[in-house]
C-alpha cells in the first residue's frame, strides 16, 4: 500500500476513536446544581479513578465543615475545614456513590447523605432547612466530584457532577 494512504487511513481511525472516546464521556456526564450560599471560596475535589471513601466533618448540631473524597488509594486533599472526628464510609469493590441528598439554606450545608449503588448510606448532620437531592441523569453514571463554596467555618454550597469512570 502507499504510505500516504496508510497515514490518512490512520489519521481517520485515529480521529474515529477520539470522536467515540469523547463522545461516550459527554454522553454520561451530568451535573447537579450546587444548593447554598453564594459566597466563600470556591473548590472542586479532585483525583484519580473512582471514589473508593468518604469522610465527612460536621459540629454536632450545627452544619457541615468539610468533605474528604478518597479516589483508589489516595486522599484528595479536605475542603472546608476539619473539626473533631469524622464519620467515614468506605465503599466496597464496584460500589459507587448514586446520590446525594441533604439539607440547606443561604449559609452553609446542614446535612448530607451519600447513597450507594449497594444500597449504603452515610447520614452526616441535622435534618433542617431546606431539602436538596442530587443524582446522575445516566444509570451507569457514579459521583465523579464534588464542587461548592466554603469559608473559614465550612461548607456553604455543594454541587455533584456525574459521569463514567473508564478503567483500562
Amino acid at each position: 500500500m502507499d504510505r500516504g494512504f496508510c497515514a490518512l487511513r490512520f489519521l481517520f481511525y485515529t480521529q474515529l476513536y477520539t470522536q467515540q472516546l469523547f463522545s461516550a464521556t459527554f454522553i454520561h456526564y451530568s451535573y447537579s446544581r450546587d444548593v447554598g450560599g453564594g459566597s466563600g471560596s470556591s473548590f472542586s475535589t479532585e483525583g484519580e479513578g473512582r471514589i473508593t471513601a468518604i469522610r465527612v466533618w460536621e459540629i454536632y448540631g450545627a452544619y457541615i465543615t468539610g468533605i474528604q473524597l478518597r479516589y483508589d488509594n489516595s486522599w484528595a486533599d479536605v475542603v472546608g475545614r476539619i473539626y473533631d472526628t469524622p464519620q467515614e464510609m468506605e465503599l466496597f469493590d464496584g460500589e459507587a456513590i448514586d446520590q446525594i441528598s441533604g439539607k440547606f439554606d443561604n449559609n452553609y450545608i446542614y446535612q448530607v447523605i451519600f447513597g450507594t449503588s449497594r444500597g449504603r448510606s452515610l447520614t452526616v448532620g441535622q435534618p433542617t432547612q431546606g431539602s436538596f437531592n442530587f443524582y446522575p441523569n445516566h444509570p451507569d453514571a457514579e459521583l465523579r466530584l464534588l464542587s461548592g463554596r466554603f469559608n473559614g467555618n465550612g461548607i456553604m454550597s455543594l454541587g455533584a457532577h456525574w459521569g463514567v469512570v473508564f478503567t483500562h
